[in-house]
C-alpha cells in the first residue's frame, strides 16, 4: 500500500425514501442505478455499517475509516484522532424531498450515550436547490415547555405550534442537537452533521408505505431529547464574499465556510489540525496540490488530509463550496 496521502473521492451510498424525489439524477447527474427515487446520497461516510469506499487513486476500493486506523493524525489530524478515534467523525449528504420529511428530533452526545449511542447529531443544512414557496419545519413559533408540548400532543395539534421557514437556494439553517425539525417538499439540501443516523421521528404526517404500514414514531424517545429554546433566528447569516472564505457556523462538531470562485484561490493549511472537506454546492471546480489534480463535479466532496498543507481551487467559470473542518480548539 501506498504511503502517501492525496485528496479522496469516495462512490455516493444511495438510498430511496418514502418522501424521495429525483433532483439527485436529474439535478446533479448521478445514477442511482434501479431506486424509485433517491431521498439520500451519502457522499462521505465514517458511519460502521455504511462506510464510504474511496474511488480514486491508490486507496479505491478502501474503506475511510480503515484509512483513518492507518494514517490516524496525517489523514483527519492529530488532536482530532486522540477524540474520535478510528470512526470518520462526519457525515455529508446530499437530500432530495419530494414531499415533507418527518418531525423530527435527534439526541445530543450525552443522552445518546446515555442510551448505549456512540454519539448524537448535531447538523446543518445548506440550501441548494428549492422550488418556489418551498419551505421547511425549524423549532416551534412560540414559547413553549415541556408540560405544554404533552398536552399539545395528546391533541393532535403539533402542526400549530411548528414553525415554518420560506426557503430560497442559499438559505444555511443550523440544527443543534434537540431542535425539532423537518425538511419541506421540493427542496434539495446539503447536510454536514456528526457521524450518527440516530433519528426520533415525532411525527410523519400520517402517511403510510406501498405495505400499508406507517412508519414508526419515537415520541416518548424524543421528549428528553427537545430543546424548547427559542433563538432570535433559525437561519444563519453570511457574507456573500468573491474568491474569499466566509464564515458561516462555527460548533465544536465542525467548521463549515462558504467559498464562491470565479477563478483560482490558494488555501493554506498549514495551521490546521484537521482534514478538510470541500463539497460543490454548484458549479465545479479543479483541486490542485503538489502531486495532482483532481475534478469535482456539483453534488460531490473531497477530503483533503490533514498531511496536505496547501491547495488550488479553480474553476474556469463560478463555483460555490462549502468547506469543512473540525477546530479542536473549540
Amino acid at each position: 500500500m501506498s504511503t502517501i496521502l492525496y485528496p479522496l473521492k469516495f462512490k455516493p451510498i444511495y438510498k430511496d425514501k418514502i418522501w424521495g424525489g429525483r433532483k439527485i439524477k436529474e439535478v446533479l447527474k448521478h445514477d442511482y442505478g434501479q431506486l424509485p427515487n433517491c431521498g439520500e446520497a451519502w457522499l462521505l461516510s465514517g458511519v460502521w455499517e455504511e462506510q464510504s469506499v474511496v474511488v480514486n487513486g491508490d486507496f479505491a476500493g478502501d474503506e475511510i475509516n480503515d484509512l483513518v486506523e492507518t494514517f490516524m493524525g496525517d489523514l483527519v489530524g492529530e488532536s482530532v484522532f486522540d477524540k474520535y478515534g478510528e470512526r470518520f467523525p462526519i457525515l455529508v449528504k446530499v437530500i432530495d424531498a419530494n414531499d415533507w420529511l418527518s418531525v423530527q428530533v435527534h439526541p445530543d452526545d450525552a443522552l445518546a450515550q446515555q442510551r448505549g449511542l456512540e454519539n448524537g447529531k448535531t447538523e446543518m443544512w445548506y440550501v441548494m436547490q428549492a422550488d418556489k414557496d418551498a419551505e421547511l419545519i425549524m423549532g416551534f413559533n412560540c414559547e413553549i415547555d415541556r408540560q405544554r408540548y404533552d398536552r399539545i400532543l395528546k391533541d393532535n395539534k403539533l402542526k400549530n405550534v411548528l414553525n415554518f421557514e420560506k426557503v430560497h437556494e442559499g438559505d444555511v439553517f443550523f440544527i443543534p442537537a434537540g431542535r425539532v425539525h423537518a425538511l419541506g417538499p421540493d427542496i434539495m439540501v446539503a447536510e454536514i452533521q456528526q457521524t450518527s443516523d440516530v433519528t426520533y421521528r415525532i411525527y410523519d404526517w400520517d402517511r403510510i408505505d406501498a405495505a400499508g404500514m406507517s412508519r414508526e414514531l419515537h415520541v416518548a424517545q424524543s421528549l428528553d431529547a427537545i430543546d424548547f429554546a427559542m433563538p432570535d433566528s433559525f437561519k444563519m447569516p453570511y457574507k456573500n464574499l468573491l474568491n474569499a472564505t466566509a464564515p458561516v457556523i462555527d460548533t465544536p462538531f465542525f467548521v463549515t465556510n462558504m467559498l464562491q470562485l470565479d477563478g483560482t484561490i490558494t488555501k493554506d493549511y498549514s495551521d490546521f489540525d484537521s482534514f478538510v472537506i470541500l463539497l460543490c454546492a454548484k458549479g465545479n471546480f479543479s483541486l490542485e496540490w503538489d502531486f495532482g489534480s483532481i475534478f469535482v463535479g456539483v453534488g460531490e466532496c473531497v477530503l483533503i488530509p490533514n498531511a496536505i498543507n496547501k491547495v488550488n481551487i479553480k474553476t474556469d467559470n463560478y463555483c460555490k463550496l462549502l468547506e469543512v473542518y473540525i477546530n479542536e480548539e473549540e
